[in-house]
């Protein structure tokens, strides 16, 4: 496994202005769909019990209270109870696609991009894939191919600093959060032409 230093790179995909705003505004909509957004609680008329009067109004001395799923109660229900809701934002494709160009651009500026011919491994093995890394002196590195390799795929699966996936699996933190992007030859053509 060689650095390519000679690639003819698209001007329209690795050339482009850094615009931060459009950059967090596909971070921060990708971090919002990724929320499950499945907490719930039980307001007072769905918790249990609360059906009658725990004690008359008046005579006993103590405050007045008409059911015991109220919320100053203990197990009661809760005042403003969380329900389960969708967190997604919208992001249009062409905003989308500039904020990808924008990020690919800037990884080839701050030399965090990095291009070589192939990636073959001859088996499975984490500590094949630690040589091959190695020897063009990377740790902490998201490897992009056209497609996934199984020996690939199984070899950094241990890794926590490694990270695999094809074009279609790109995605924007990833991009950011390693410190090189190691692209293979024939995923850098399917990238210009998916951010084109």
């Amino acid at each position: 496994m060689e650095l390519l230093t000679d690639i003819k790179l698209s001007d329209k995909v690795f050339r482009a202005d850094f615009n931060e705003a459009l950059v967090h505004q596909l971070v921060t909509t990708y971090r919002a769909k990724a929320r499950a957004g499945s907490k719930a609680q039980k307001t007072r008329s769905e918790v249990s019990g609360g059906g009658s009067k725990p004690w008359r109004q008046k005579g006993t001395g103590r405050a007045r209270s008409g059911t015991s799923s109220s919320p100053l109660w203990r197990g009661g229900g809760v005042t403003f109870a969380a329900k389960p809701r969708d967190y997604s934002k919208k992001l249009n494709k062409k905003m989308y696609r500039a904020a990808m160009r924008s990020i690919f651009s800037e990884l080839l500026r701050q030399e965090r991009l990095l291009i070589v011919d192939a990636i073959e491994l001859q088996s499975n093995k984490t500590k094949d894939l630690l040589k091959e890394l190695e020897k063009i002196n990377l740790n902490n590195v998201l490897i992009v191919t056209s497609k996934l390799d199984d020996n690939l795929y199984l070899a950094s699966r241990n890794l926590y600093s490694v990270g695999v996936c094809d074009v279609l699996g790109i995605e924007p933190l990833s991009l950011l959060g390693f410190d090189k992007v190691l692209v293979t030859k024939e995923s850098l053509s399917q990238i210009e032409e998916r951010y084109a």
